[in-house]
């Protein structure tokens, strides 16, 4: 399959939304909002997720001073069945919306689908976000919060956070260049709290096809970094690259390991959710490329398309990973 290029698509804004937990993280004075009431405000998880992806909408199309009604398309998705918390969202809106599920990954999906949209002229801008909510997440894939679980090493923590793009048709600072829709692969690993090391295959998967089939090699970028592998995932993802031959050239991190500080925040294997990459690009490395500090950054967004059910039936975990490519103009 051929590499994705785009030549006209540009992500002119973005925003970020997110906890309590996040807010104390490295990159809290970056958030456009931290939000202490897990709740924001309403009555249960589901709704104070629906709630913190329109704020993050609403706080987006102020940066760009757009209205609501301008929007032409938006594109997402979060971790709930249905992807109730953004399409609840969505249905305050007036735009068009395409409800997206990557799992973690969704971030990337949505800047790669919404980037076709723009690029094929169908419209000329487009809303791409992702959403996670470590309350309404728990509750849907491991165990209410009033049971107390006690997490092992390995887990990761969901991240209560929601990241949005604004993709225009007209020059901005950063342009979206290239995509790589991922492939679904598995690893034979049937423990849902272990998803970083589920993912690590798909992700190197990825990673192994861009730089056989763009041309290009690690040196061209500044930064490559996977979504939500998390320290488990991303030590085996590089074991599974050096065995393969590829060097990133010292470019490579995770998101799941930037959004928290492992000194202070009992957050075990690092970050998870699609809000994890969503929130850390539209801070931490849209800053970067915004102050010059790198030109060409490689996302690989990471998801593990598991269920409640198949994680019962014992069935392995399949991942997939998306590939962004973004560059300072």
């Amino acid at each position: 399959m051929a590499v994705i290029t785009f030549k006209n698509v540009y992500l002119s804004h973005a925003s970020s939304v997110v906890g309590k937990l996040e807010g104390e993280g490295p990159l809290g004075q970056m958030y456009d909002l931290i939000e202490k009431d897990a709740y924001f405000g309403k009555e249960t998880w589901e709704q104070a997720e629906s709630e913190m992806v329109r704020r993050t909408v609403n706080l987006l199309l102020s940066k760009a001073g757009l209205a609501e009604r301008e929007v032409e398309l938006m594109l997402g998705g979060d971790l709930l069945n249905q992807c109730t918390a953004t399409g609840f969202a969505a249905m305050t809106l007036p735009s068009p919306y395409l409800g997206l599920y990557g799992a973690c990954s969704t971030a990337a999906e949505a800047l790669m689908t919404g980037g076709m949209f723009v690029e094929s002229g169908f419209y000329t801008n487009a809303v791409a976000i992702a959403s996670s909510h470590f309350c309404s997440s728990e509750r849907q894939f491991r165990f209410p919060l009033e049971y107390g679980n006690q997490r092992p090493p390995v887990s990761q923590v969901t991240v209560t956070g929601t990241g949005a793009f604004l993709l225009r048709n007209a020059p901005a600072e950063i342009q979206l260049t290239k995509a790589l829709p991922g492939r679904i692969r598995e690893a034979g690993i049937t423990d849902a709290n272990n998803m970083g090391a589920a993912m690590a295959n798909a992700a190197v998967d990825t990673i192994l096809r861009f730089f056989n089939e763009s041309g290009e090699s690690p040196s061209d970028y500044d930064i490559i970094s996977t979504g939500d592998l998390g320290r488990e995932g991303f030590e085996l993802a590089n074991e599974l690259l050096s065995k393969c031959g590829l060097d990133l050239c010292g470019k490579f991190t995770d998101c799941g390991m930037l959004i928290y500080d492992y000194n202070t925040q009992d957050v075990n294997s690092g970050g998870s959710g699609c809000g994890c990459s969503a929130c850390v690009l539209a801070t931490l490395f849209w800053n970067k490329l915004i102050k010059r500090e790198v030109k060409k950054i490689l996302l690989i967004g990471t998801g593990a398309l598991l269920s409640p059910k198949t994680v019962l039936q014992k069935q392995p975990i399949p991942s997939i990973a998306h590939l962004v490519a973004i560059e300072r103009v």
